[in-house]
């Protein structure tokens, strides 16, 4: 009986989000097995595409169609890159996001490169894949670090959902956070059970201290780097090895949540509030939202780290989805909320509190001061009126490089050598704020002699040493200090908090958080000029506490993530067309649930829908039809107007997205 392969289109378009059925001829029959690399003829193209086999079914099971079936083209390679668990995890994941299924594995599967597959094909005939296990030694460091979190190896090895705060402290024998070795620990343990581990992390930062804590303790046979920043062919070698082979431990950034590895135990999500983690591309899939479709999927563990907690976990705490697993012992920074005292000027940056703090730690060891942004003044403003300076070419910010150089625009990059205020024609500017650069220069001023470090995007700086130094930092780029640091300085924090953003205070909690989180034991940490419940859940150590606070206020107001939001952007009649078919499809969608549509920079406008999670399906599976007839619509005025530059689709639809923005 003839065979017919189901194939996935590698393809945006969103109407070829299916399986197609292709007649399998003879020829290929040996070589056309599920997940290989396929070439198949589309009709309404008149070309040749590539895509996936999903399946192969007999005749009588393929789609019933009056027209013959097409006959695959050829199989582009012997080795079935899609497995079985990868399709589905797509398919769910991309249907969850109204998205295509094509669109996550073009992220998750790297591009074929011929010399990196003979070689895996030959090493694969040459020997077989043996199974790898850690030493003994190392599965009992592992099981003392578990310790410390009592239930939390048998948690993981029931397959359990979990929270933990991670240990806010540096580790002893590496210039690495504590957090690191808490997630090596769990991947070893789970490599000792015969079963993979993903550890999915932010930066390449976080996954050099992970890999370091694995280099010292786990067989370098059985640890994988995986990020998009490695050679083309180094990549797809690590992915090949991935397939069918021995238990892994896999330390990757986002896209490592749907690494094919084997019989995974474990997937390990650090800091899941960094954006970072929050996928950028079509159809953007937040790492931790893939992480809970591949558990529920599989069955492995789950485990969300961070020294915080965002509200999207704390709602599954809450739900009763996660489990929080507590340390039995409460561990915390030393820290200090510095303010101005009395006959202090209110403008002084660095109290006095904190600066005797600096100078007293500089003593015996390094300084750690946190600033906000990086450069020398990052703004500059009228010195008569103090309107922000915008650039007369782009309207972009004005900044000053260093001290005396002209100003240029953070926009397009123009030197402004003559600038009037618009508002009183003054012709003088005035630095608004202190950069990196400009804090590094204040403080090598302020205490002389003294060795000055800075790190930040154009100075990264991994670690330092334990002799006496005033690093100076922006966020996120803060080096490791041998031993820790022995004072931390957090400034900027109110300038921080002004930030137009709904998730802001998360944020500055979690830079903050992580920042303390580089103190030596007992080290105070200043942070300075900040009060409220933020600056309280740092100084008490109580960010879920936190989360859950925030989590009640957004809930009367019907914000993310006590509900779920869409993005639909396109022209005024698609979106107006996509709002129509989502209140036909759900009649008791509030009036308040649709804001907007507002319009946005070129010709469209953008509307925000919120909606419960209970409707999560309805929506997407509506907002992806209309995608789906908007861009048939717009295929059919194309061919009829014989404009070959006519866009296809104009509407657009993205779920949760990170931050509201109208």
């Amino acid at each position: 009986m003839p065979l017919v392969g189901r194939v996935l289109i590698d393809s945006p378009l969103p109407q070829l989000d299916r399986l197609f059925d292709y007649a399998i001829p003879a020829r290929l029959e040996a070589e056309a097995v599920p997940g290989v690399r396929v070439k198949v003829p589309l009709r309404t193209a008149g070309r040749v595409v590539e895509g996936y086999l999903v399946e192969v079914v007999d005749a009588t099971h393929a789609q019933a169609t009056s027209k013959p079936l097409s006959e695959l083209d050829a199989v582009v390679s012997p080795v079935a890159v899609l497995t079985p668990e990868l399709y589905a995890l797509a398919r769910r994941a991309a249907d969850r996001a109204a998205g295509s299924a094509s669109d996550i594995l073009r992220l998750a599967i790297p591009k074929r490169m011929v010399r990196a597959e003979k070689a895996w094909l030959a090493a694969e005939r040459d020997a077989e894949a043996s199974a790898t296990t850690p030493d003994p030694a190392a599965v009992d460091w592992a099981r003392a670090v578990l310790a410390e979190f009592p239930g939390l190896d048998d948690a993981v090895a029931a397959g359990t959902r979990i929270a933990v705060d991670a240990p806010p402290r540096p580790a002893r024998d590496l210039p690495v956070g504590a957090w690191a070795e808490l997630l090596a620990a769990i991947a070893i343990d789970t490599l000792a059970r015969g079963r993979s581990t993903l550890i999915v992390v932010p930066d390449q930062r976080d996954q050099d201290q992970v890999l370091a804590v694995l280099a010292a303790r786990a067989p370098e046979e059985a640890v994988l780097r995986d990020d998009a920043r490695r050679p083309n062919p180094e990549r797809y070698a690590g992915y090949l090895r991935l397939l069918g082979g021995p238990a892994a431990i896999v330390v990757g950034n986002r896209s490592t949540v749907y690494a094919p590895a084997r019989d995974v135990g474990a997937v390990l999500v650090w800091d899941d509030g960094d954006p970072l983690l929050s996928e950028p591309l079509s159809p953007g899939v937040h790492a931790r939202d893939a992480a809970l479709v591949r558990q529920e999927l599989e069955g492995s563990a789950l485990v969300f780290a961070g020294h915080t907690r965002t509200t999207d976990v704390e709602r599954l705490v809450q739900l009763g989805w996660v489990r929080d697993v507590p340390a039995h012992r409460r561990q915390s920074p030393t820290v200090v909320l510095s303010a101005t005292r009395e006959g202090e000027s209110r403008g002084q940056r660095v109290p006095s509190a904190a600066f005797a703090a600096a100078r007293e730690a500089l003593a015996h060891g390094p300084v750690l001061v946190q600033v906000s942004r990086p450069g020398y003044s990052p703004v500059l403003v009228c010195a008569q009126c103090r309107t922000p300076a915008r650039c007369p070419h782009c309207t972009g910010p004005l900044r000053a490089r260093r001290q005396g150089a002209a100003p240029d625009c953070t926009w397009c990059g123009r030197t402004i050598s003559s600038w009037a205020c618009p508002h009183c024609q003054s012709t003088t500017l005035r630095m608004a704020s202190s950069g990196s650069e400009r804090t590094a220069d204040e403080l090598g001023r302020a205490f002389p002699n003294t060795r000055v470090i800075l790190a930040d995007g154009d100075h990264p700086v991994v670690s330092v040493d334990a002799r006496p130094a005033l690093v100076v930092a922006t966020r996120g780029a803060e080096p490791h200090a041998e031993g820790g640091y022995h004072a931390i300085i957090l400034l900027d924090g109110d300038r921080m908090l002004l930030a137009e953003q709904l998730r802001i205070g998360e944020s500055c909690l979690r830079w903050w958080s992580n920042a303390a989180a580089l103190a030596a034991p007992g080290a105070p940490v200043h942070l300075v000029g900040v009060a409220g419940p933020v600056a309280r859940a740092l100084a008490t150590w109580t960010q879920p506490a936190y989360a859950r606070a925030e989590l009640a206020d957004r809930a009367p107001l019907h914000m993310p993530p006590a509900v779920r939001v869409a993005t639909v952007e396109g022209t005024a009649a698609s979106v107006q067309n996509a709002i129509a078919d989502l209140r036909g499809a759900l009649p008791r969608l509030e009036p308040t649930a649709v804001l907007g549509p507002v319009p946005v920079e070129g010709e469209g406008v953008r509307a925000l829908v919120r909606f419960e999670y209970a409707a999560g399906k309805t929506v997407a599976d509506t907002l992806r039809a209309s995608v789906v007839a908007d861009a048939l619509r717009g295929r059919r005025r194309r061919g009829s107007s014989g404009d070959r530059f006519a866009p296809r689709t104009t509407l657009r639809v993205r779920l949760d997205v990170p931050e509201l923005d109208l």
